[in-house]
C-alpha cells in the first residue's frame, strides 16, 4: 500500500504508553523503530507465542525477538520444510528452542488440528500470515480466498485457542492487518463476491477491515478472560506477501521499512508492559492510529468502519455461524 512520501515524526512524550478515553495511545517508538528496540528489556521467559506466517517476511522477525526476550516460539506455517528450516536459524540465533507446526487457514481440518493439539496456555498469538491482492479462488466452502485466509482462518484459530489464551490469564492476540482497511469494509450482504466483480485489492481491503474488526469484537467478548486483542499496519515492507502483484513495492523508498522496523508494531503490541489491559485499537508506527472518515492520500489511519461495534459484533456472529464455532 501507499506511503507518505516522508517518514512520520515519532510521538515520544514519555517512557510509557499513554491514553485518555479522547486521546490516542503514544509510545516511545515511532515509524524507524525495530523490533529489537521494543522489546530490550522484557523478559517474556516462561511464555508461550504462537506466530502464524512465522517462516517468512516480517513473522521470521517477529518470532525471533519474542524468542530472543525469553518466549517459547512456536512457528504455525503451511510450509513446514521452510519452517523447519526457519525454526532451526533461529534457534540458532536466539539460543532458545524455536518449534513448527503445520498450519494452513485456508483449510478448516488443518486449523481445527493445529487448536486440537495444542496443550497448556498461550500467552501470545500473533495472527500475521495472509495473502495479498491474490487472482479469484474460493475454498471449498465457497468462501473467498483471501477473507478465507486473513480473516476467517485466524477467527477460528483464535476461538479455537480460546482456552489456552484463558488459561494464560493477560494473553494478547495480535492482529496484523493493512493500511488496505482503508479501500473496503466488510460487505455483509456479498462476503464472497457472489454478487459483485471480483476485485483482488478491495477483497483484500475487505479482509484487512475484518482483521480489525476481530480485535474490536475479541476484546469485548473475551475481557471477562483477560485476553485483549489489537489490530496493526506494519508498514510498507518487500516481502512474499507482494507475489501476486510483481513482488514490489511502489511506495518512495525513504517510506520503506526492513522486516526488522516492520515487525516492531507487532511485537510492541505482544509485549509493551503499558499496553497491559488495552484491547480493541488499531496502531501504526508503534502508536495508535488516527480513525478517519475519509481515505487520506497517504493512506494513514484506520477507516471508522473497521472500529465500529455493531459491525465488529455482526462480523463476529457471521463468523461464528460459518466457521461453525458458535
Amino acid at each position: 500500500m501507499a506511503r507518505p512520501a516522508t517518514p512520520p515524526t515519532p510521538s515520544i512524550p514519555t517512557a510509557t504508553a499513554t491514553a485518555t478515553p479522547t486521546a490516542r495511545i503514544t509510545t516511545p517508538f515511532g515509524f524507524a523503530s525495530t523490533a529489537d528496540e521494543v522489546a530490550a528489556g522484557i523478559d517474556l521467559s516462561g511464555r508461550r507465542a504462537v506466530v502464524t506466517g512465522g517462516a517468512s517476511g516480517i513473522g521470521v522477525e517477529t518470532a525471533r525477538t519474542l524468542a530472543a526476550a525469553g518466549a517459547k516460539v512456536t512457528l504455525a506455517v503451511r510450509n513446514t520444510e521452510a519452517g523447519a528450516k526457519t525454526a532451526a536459524q533461529l534457534t540458532a540465533a536466539t539460543g532458545r528452542p524455536v518449534l513448527v507446526a503445520p498450519l494452513d487457514l485456508a483449510d478448516r481440518a488443518s486449523v481445527d488440528a493445529f487448536t486440537a493439539a495444542w496443550r497448556g496456555p498461550l500467552h501470545i498469538l500473533v495472527n500475521n500470515a495472509g495473502i495479498m491482492a491474490s487472482p479469484e479462488e474460493h475454498t471449498p466452502e465457497g468462501w473467498e480466498l483471501q477473507f478465507a485466509t486473513n480473516h476467517l482462518g485466524h477467527f477460528a484459530l483464535a476461538t479455537g485457542l480460546h482456552p489456552a489464551l484463558a488459561a494464560a490469564g493477560g494473553a494478547r492476540v495480535v492482529a496484523v492487518g493493512s493500511s488496505a482497511n482503508l479501500l473496503s469494509p466488510v460487505v455483509f450482504d456479498d462476503l464472497h463476491f457472489a454478487f459483485r466483480r471480483y476485485d483482488p485489492w478491495l477483497a483484500y481491503g475487505q479482509s484487512k477491515t475484518a482483521n480489525v474488526l476481530f480485535a474490536v469484537a475479541a476484546s469485548r467478548h473475551w475481557a471477562a478472560d483477560g485476553i485483549t486483542a489489537n489490530a496493526l499496519n506494519p508498514g510498507a515492507i518487500a516481502t512474499n506477501l507482494q507475489r501476486h502483484v510483481g513482488n514490489r513495492l511502489t511506495t518512495p523508498p525513504e517510506s520503506r521499512k526492513t522486516t526488522q522496523q516492520g515487525a516492531a508494531t507487532s511485537v510492541l503490541l505482544a509485549t509493551f508492559p503499558a499496553l497491559e489491559g488495552v484491547g480493541g485499537r488499531y496502531f501504526e508506527d508503534c502508536a495508535e492510529a488516527e480513525t478517519v472518515t475519509r481515505r487520506p492520500d497517504d493512506y494513514h489511519g484506520v477507516a471508522a468502519y473497521a472500529l465500529d461495534p455493531a459491525n465488529a459484533e455482526r462480523l463476529w456472529e457471521t463468523s461464528l455461524r460459518l466457521t461453525g464455532r458458535g
